[in-house]
C-alpha cells in the first residue's frame, strides 16, 4: 500500500488539477485542456484512493470499477450531443444515490459506536443525515429533470394548493426527524427516522423539479449540479476522505454561481424558481385570437431566404433547441463557410438559457467546429443588432420574444432577450406556430420585417444550403 504521505500528495495535486479543470472550462478555447486536467485529477484520486485508502475486499471494488466504466463508457459513445441535458441529469441521479447508500452504510457500521462517542458522535450522525438529505433530493429531482429533459414528463409546472405550505411542511419534518435520529442514534437505534427522512426528501425533491416549468430547466439542471456537489461533499465528510470534500465543495459552489448566472441572465431570482418556475409544457398551439391581436405572419421560401443571405453584408445567426433536436448544426456551420467565402461577415448570438441546460448551444456548435471567434454571448452582441442586414432565428422562441420587454404582465417579463427586430430583417425557422417553454406568443413572428420559413430545421437549411 501507498504511504500516507503519498496519498496526502496525491490527493493535492489531483485537487489542483481539479482547480484548474474549472478553470480550463470557463473560455471555449480552454475547455478541452480543462476536460483533460479532470480526468487526469480524477485518475490520481482513483489510484491513491484504492492504493493507499482501501484495505480489503478489492474483487468487490474492482467489479464496480468495471461495471461503472463500461457503462460511462458506452453512454458516452452513443448518447448524442441532443441528450446531453438528459445525461447530466442521469449523472447528477447517480450522485445523490450513491450519498443515500453511503449515509445508510456508515449508519449501519457495526464499529460506528466503537469509534464514535459522545460529541463526535453527534457529529458523525448529523454529518450522515445531511448526506442522506441531500443525497434524496438530488436523486428525486434529477429523476424528474430527467423526464422533463426527454419530454417523458410535460414541462407544464405542478402547481398544487398551498404548495408552499406543503413544501414548509416537508422542511420542518426533516428538521424534525433529524432530532430524532441524533436522540435514538445515541443509543444504538435511529433507523425508523432516518427511513422517514428519507422519504420526506425524495418527496421534496420530486415536488420541487416538477413545480418548476420548462422555461426555467437549464437553472434547474445548474441547481442540481450544485446539490450533487454537496451530496460528494458530504458522502466525504461520513468516509473522512478529504479530496472528496475539497471536490465536492468545487462542484456545489460552481454549481451555485452557475444557478446565480442563469438566473440573472431571466432576470429571476432563484428562491422563485425553486418555489415554482414560470412556463407551460411546449409545442402548445397559439390561439387563434391571439394571432388575429398580433397580426398575420410573412412566410418565406428557401430561395428567397438564400438570395436575402447571399445580398447580405452582416448575418446573426441565433440558435435554439430546435436546431438541437434537428440536429441541424452541421449545415449551419456549412452555410456560415457558404457566406463567409462570399465575403459576408456571420456571427453568432448565443442566449445564455438558449436549448436545455447551460452551455448547450456552445456545445452543439463547437461539436460543428464552429470557430469560437465569431460565437457571442448575448451582452456582446445585442448592441449590434442595428447594423445586421438578417437574423436567422433557429427553432429559438422565448430568447427572442419582444414581449419579455415591453409587457409587464408576460410570464418572462424582464428577461432579457436577444433584439433581433432592431436588424433589417429577421428570419425564424419553426415547424409550426406553437408557442416555446413559456407558452406565451411572440410578437416578433408578426412584425413587418419578420419572415417565417417553416418546417424542419435540418432539411429546411439543406435546401438553403443547395440554393446557395
Amino acid at each position: 500500500m501507498m504511504s500516507q504521505g503519498i496519498v496526502t500528495v496525491s490527493y493535492i495535486i489531483a485537487t489542483i488539477l481539479f482547480i484548474l479543470a474549472l478553470g480550463g472550462l470557463s473560455n471555449q478555447e480552454t475547455a478541452r485542456r480543462g476536460n483533460w486536467y479532470g480526468v487526469i485529477g480524477m485518475t490520481i484520486a482513483l489510484l491513491a484512493t484504492i492504493l493507499g485508502v482501501v484495505e480489503r475486499h478489492y474483487e468487490i471494488l474492482f467489479v464496480a470499477l468495471l461495471i461503472g466504466g463500461s457503462i460511462g463508457v458506452i453512454l458516452a459513445r452513443r448518447v448524442q450531443m441532443t441528450q446531453m441535458p438528459e445525461l447530466v441529469a442521469v449523472l447528477h441521479s447517480l450522485v445523490g444515490a450513491a450519498a443515500v447508500a453511503v449515509g445508510y452504510a456508515s449508519f449501519m457500521d457495526p464499529g460506528r459506536l466503537s469509534h464514535f462517542s459522545g460529541v463526535e458522535l453527534t457529529i458523525h450522525d448529523i454529518e450522515t443525515y445531511l448526506g442522506v438529505l441531500i443525497g434524496a433530493v438530488t436523486f428525486s429531482g434529477s429523476v424528474i429533470a430527467f423526464g422533463k429533459l426527454s419530454g417523458r414528463i410535460s414541462g407544464k409546472p405542478l402547481t398544487l394548493p398551498g404548495r408552499h405550505f406543503f413544501n414548509l411542511g416537508l422542511l420542518l419534518g426533516a428538521i424534525w426527524f433529524g432530532r430524532e435520529f441524533v436522540l435514538q442514534s445515541a443509543i444504538g437505534s435511529g433507523m425508523e427516522p432516518l427511513i422517514i427522512m428519507t422519504v420526506i426528501a425524495l418527496l421534496f425533491g420530486i415536488h420541487m423539479v416538477m413545480a418548476i416549468g420548462g422555461a426555467d430547466m437549464p437553472v434547474v439542471v445548474s441547481m442540481l449540479n450544485s446539490y450533487s456537489g454537496w451530496a460528494a461533499a458530504a458522502t466525504g465528510f461520513m468516509l473522512g476522505n478529504d479530496l472528496l470534500i475539497v471536490t465536492g465543495a468545487l462542484v456545489g459552489s460552481s454549481g451555485a454561481i452557475l444557478s446565480y448566472i442563469m438566473c440573472r441572465a431571466m432576470n429571476r431570482k432563484f428562491i422563485a424558481v425553486i418555489a415554482g418556475g414560470f412556463g407551460t409544457s411546449g409545442g402548445t398551439s397559439a390561439s387563434s385570437d391571439s394571432d388575429e391581436d398580433q397580426g398575420e405572419v410573412a412566410p418565406i421560401d428557401v430561395h428567397e431566404t438564400a438570395a436575402l443571405l447571399a445580398g447580405a453584408k452582416e448575418v446573426m445567426i441565433i440558435p435554439g433547441y430546435g436546431m438541437a433536436v434537428a440536429q441541424a448544426q452541421h449545415t449551419v456551420y456549412e452555410i456560415t463557410k457558404a457566406l463567409r467565402a462570399k465575403k459576408i461577415n456571420v456571427r453568432f448570438g448565443i442566449h445564455p438559457v438558449a436549448g436545455r441546460m447551460p452551455g448547450h448551444m456552445n456545445v452543439l456548435l463547437a461539436e460543428a467546429k464552429v470557430p469560437y471567434d465569431i460565437v457571442f454571448e448575448m451582452d456582446e452582441i445585442n448592441v449590434n443588432f442595428p447594423e445586421v442586414d438578417v437574423s436567422i432565428v433557429i427553432g429559438a422562441n422565448d430568447i427572442v420574444n419582444p414581449s419579455a420587454l415591453t409587457d409587464p404582465d408576460s410570464p418572462i417579463a424582464g428577461m432579457p432577450v436577444l433584439e433581433c427586430w432592431k436588424g433589417k430583417a429577421s428570419i425564424v425557422l419553426k415547424r409550426s406556430m406553437a408557442t416555446g417553454y413559456a407558452g406565451v406568443q411572440n410578437p416578433l413572428f408578426f412584425k413587418d420585417n419578420t419572415r417565417m420559413l417553416f418546417g424542419d430545421a435540418k432539411e429546411t437549411l439543406d435546401e438553403v444550403l443547395k440554393v446557395l
